[in-house]
C-alpha cells in the first residue's frame, strides 16, 4: 500500500475541484438561487430536498440528513474508497496522486495491509473447506439456501479440529501473532502451558463460516454459525484492528453491490436471516453483530436510507431489544425519516417466515410495521391507567425526557400532538409543562463515549458550542477575529478543544473553503459531527455580523457565562445523581432567567 496522501494535495485537489460539476455528472441538479437542487440521489423523493452550494462546495440534503464534500458524495454515490474517491478527482482535474514516505511508510498501514491479506486468505480457506464438506454443504441444503447465494456471500466452513488455521498459516511465530491480532487463535491459558511454552487454539471450529465486509467488500471479520447443538450458536470475531462491532453492518456491503437504490433497510437479529432473505429477493436486510443498534450503526444506515425497519422477536427479550432500538434513534427521528419496528409471530425469525410465506407475504407485514412515534406512545400507555388522571400524568412524566431526545421541528410537535390526546390536554399546553417549547434540539447521539465536539453535558452550553464551531466550518475567514484561541483549551472540554484547533486552522490558511477544513478532519473521530455542523443551516448575514457573533460566543465560552455554567452542572448531576430540593429550585430559577423576556404586547 502506498503512504498516506498529503494533505496539502487533498487542500489543492478539493481547490480545483467543483463540486457542482462532480455532482451533476451523475444527479441532474436544477438552479435554485444561490444553489442547486436535486431529488435525493441516496433516498426516494418527489420534491427536491437535495441541496449543493457552489460557495460552501458541499452538498446536503434536507430529507435523509446525508451531506459532505466532493470526496464523501463519490465516496457513497459510487461506493469508492477514500483513495479511489481521491484518484477519480485527481483524474478530473488532470492531477497525480503523491503518497508520504512511499510504499508502506507507516507501521499501521503495514499492520493493516498484512491482516486484510491475512483476512483474504483465511475467508478463502474457509470457501474451499465448505465446498470439500458434504456435511456443511448438506446442513445449508437443509437452511433452504442454494449454492448461489453461499457463493454471494463468500459463505465457508471451520472444520471440527483445535488447529486447522494453525497448521495452515501459523508456521511461524510471525504467522501465529497475525493470527492472535486478527482473532483467529486464542492463547492457551497459564495452567495449560505450564512447561510446553505459549500455546495456541483456533477460535471457530465446526462452524459455518459468514464473512464480514466493509464498505470496500474487504473481509474485516467472521460470524461463526455452529452446525449442530452448542454454545454459542453465534461466535463473532473479536475487536481487533480490522473490525469493530459497534461499527459494522453485516449484509450492507452486499446490498449495496445489489441495489443501485435502496429503498429501505430491514434489521434483522441474524447472519441466516440476511442471506436466506437476500435469497428469496429482499436484498436489503443487515444485521448488527450480537450487539444491539449502535449510533454509528443507525448513523451509517441514514446514510443510505430514511426508511429503516427494524425486526424483532415478540416475546419479552425481543420487545426489550426493540425498546433499547427505539431509544438509539430518538436524536435521529425527525421528517422524512421513517423509522419503525416490526414484531413477528412467536416462534419464527425472518429466515423461518420468508421461507414459509414467501417474499410477498413478509414484505407485506414490513408495510405494516409499527412507527417510532406510534411505538413509542403504545409502549409508555400500557405501563399506565389512562382512565385515571394520576395514570396520564405518569405518562406525561415518561414521555419527557424520551421527547427531549427528539430534534425541535414538525416531527416532535406532531408527537406532541399525539401524546396529548392520550392524555386528553391540548397539545401547547402539554409542551409548555414537558418544558419543551422553547428548548433548543439536543446534539445529535455520539458515535461512541468520548463526547464529540458540542456534546456537553447540558444541551444548551453543547448548542453554543456546536453554534461556534459550524460558523468556523462554514465561514472560515471569520476566524481571523479570534485574538486567543489557546484560552479555550483551559476548561479541557473536548468541544472547546476541537473548537480552538479548528479557529487556528483556518487562521493559518485564509483561503481554506468549508470544504477543505472540513477533510481536514476525515481520518479523526469528530469527522462525521464536523460534516454534520458545516450542513447546519445559518442565519444569512454578511461576514462581518458572523464574525462579530463568533467573537461573542467565543468569549462567553471562555468565561464560562456565570450563571450557564451552573446551569451546566444542575442539568448533568439532574441527569446522573439527582437532585435535592434546594438544588431543583436553583435549577428552575437558572432556566427561567435563560428564557428571553416577553415582547411587548405579546
Amino acid at each position: 500500500m502506498a503512504g498516506r496522501i498529503p494533505r496539502a494535495f487533498i487542500d489543492e485537489l478539493l481547490a480545483r475541484t467543483d463540486i457542482v460539476e462532480v455532482i451533476s455528472s451523475r444527479v441532474q441538479l436544477k438552479k435554485a438561487g444561490r444553489e442547486w437542487k436535486a431529488n435525493c440521489p441516496f433516498h426516494g423523493e418527489k420534491t427536491p430536498s437535495f441541496t449543493v452550494s457552489q460557495a460552501k462546495q458541499f452538498y446536503h440534503c434536507f430529507g435523509c440528513g446525508v451531506h459532505g464534500t466532493a470526496l464523501t458524495f463519490l465516496m457513497e454515490h459510487d461506493r469508492l474508497g477514500f483513495p479511489e474517491a481521491v484518484e477519480e478527482l485527481a483524474g478530473r482535474a488532470g492531477l497525480e496522486v503523491p503518497h508520504e514516505g512511499g510504499a508502506a511508510a507507516d507501521p499501521r498501514d503495514r499492520l493493516q495491509d498484512d491482516l486484510f491479506a491475512l483476512t483474504a486468505a483465511v475467508d478463502q480457506h474457509f470457501r474451499d473447506a465448505l465446498r470439500d464438506s458434504e456435511r456443511a454443504k448438506e446442513y445449508l441444503k437443509g437452511r433452504g439456501l442454494v449454492g448461489e447465494t453461499a457463493a454471494r456471500y463468500h459463505l465457508g466452513y471451520a472444520p471440527p479440529g483445535w488447529d486447522g488455521l494453525l497448521k495452515v498459516f501459523g508456521a511461524t511465530e510471525a504467522g501465529r501473532h497475525a493470527l492472535a491480532t486478527a482473532g483467529f487463535i486464542i492463547e492457551r491459558n497459564p495452567d495449560q502451558q505450564k512447561s510446553t511454552g505459549p500455546g495456541y487454539y483456533d477460535r471457530f471450529r465446526d462452524r459455518i463460516m459468514f464473512p464480514i465486509r466493509d464498505s470496500r467488500g474487504r473481509v474485516v471479520g467472521f460470524g461463526g454459525r455452529v452446525i449442530d447443538t452448542g454454545e454459542p450458536k453465534y461466535l463473532n470475531s473479536p475487536e481487533t484492528p480490522l473490525f469493530h462491532k459497534g461499527r459494522e453492518l453485516y449484509g450492507l456491503y452486499e446490498a449495496r453491490q445489489q441495489l443501485r437504490t435502496i429503498p429501505r433497510l430491514l434489521v434483522v437479529e441474524g447472519y441466516m436471516d440476511v442471506v436466506r432473505l437476500a435469497q428469496a429477493g429482499i436484498h436489503y436486510a443487515v444485521a448488527t453483530l450480537g450487539t444491539a443498534t449502535t449510533p454509528e450503526h443507525l448513523n451509517r444506515m441514514l446514510r443510505v436510507t430514511g426508511d429503516i425497519v427494524f425486526s424483532f422477536d415478540g416475546d419479552r427479550a425481543g420487545r426489550q431489544a426493540a425498546w433499547r432500538a427505539l431509544e438509539t434513534c430518538l436524536p435521529e427521528a425527525k421528517q422524512g425519516r421513517q423509522l419503525k419496528f416490526l414484531f413477528l409471530p412467536d416462534g419464527h425469525d425472518p429466515d423461518t417466515l420468508v421461507a414459509e410465506e414467501g417474499r410477498e407475504a413478509f414484505e407485506a407485514r414490513l408495510d405494516t410495521a409499527l412507527p417510532l412515534s406510534e411505538y413509542l406512545v403504545t409502549h409508555l400507555a400500557a405501563e399506565t391507567d389512562l382512565n385515571h388522571v394520576d395514570g396520564r400524568a405518569r405518562l406525561g412524566e415518561l414521555a419527557r425526557p424520551l421527547v427531549a431526545r427528539i430534534p425541535e421541528g414538525i416531527y416532535r410537535e406532531l408527537l406532541i400532538e399525539r401524546l396529548a390526546r392520550e392524555v386528553r390536554m391540548p397539545a401547547p399546553r402539554l409542551a409548555q409543562l414537558l418544558a419543551l417549547g422553547d428548548t433548543e434540539p439536543p446534539p445529535r447521539a455520539a458515535t461512541s463515549n468520548a463526547r464529540g465536539p458540542g456534546r456537553s453535558a447540558s444541551s444548551g452550553r453543547g448548542s453554543m458550542i456546536s453554534q461556534a464551531i459550524a460558523r468556523v466550518l462554514q465561514y472560515p475567514a471569520t476566524a481571523a477575529v479570534i485574538e486567543e484561541p489557546e484560552a479555550l483549551r483551559a476548561s479541557g472540554d473536548r468541544g472547546l478543544e476541537v473548537l480552538a484547533e479548528l479557529i487556528e486552522m483556518a487562521q493559518s490558511d485564509p483561503h481554506l473553503s468549508p470544504a477543505q477544513l472540513v477533510e481536514r478532519w476525515r481520518d479523526r473521530p469528530e469527522h462525521a459531527r464536523l460534516e454534520e455542523l458545516a450542513a447546519w443551516p445559518l442565519p444569512e448575514l454578511e461576514p462581518s455580523a458572523i464574525g462579530r457573533e463568533l467573537q461573542g460566543a467565543v468569549a462567553r465560552l471562555v468565561s464560562g457565562a456565570g450563571p450557564e455554567r451552573r446551569l451546566d452542572e444542575l442539568i448533568a448531576r439532574a441527569e446522573t445523581a439527582g437532585l435535592d430540593d434546594d438544588e431543583k429550585r436553583e435549577l428552575r430559577d437558572l432556566q427561567a432567567q435563560r428564557r428571553p423576556p416577553p415582547r411587548p404586547g405579546g
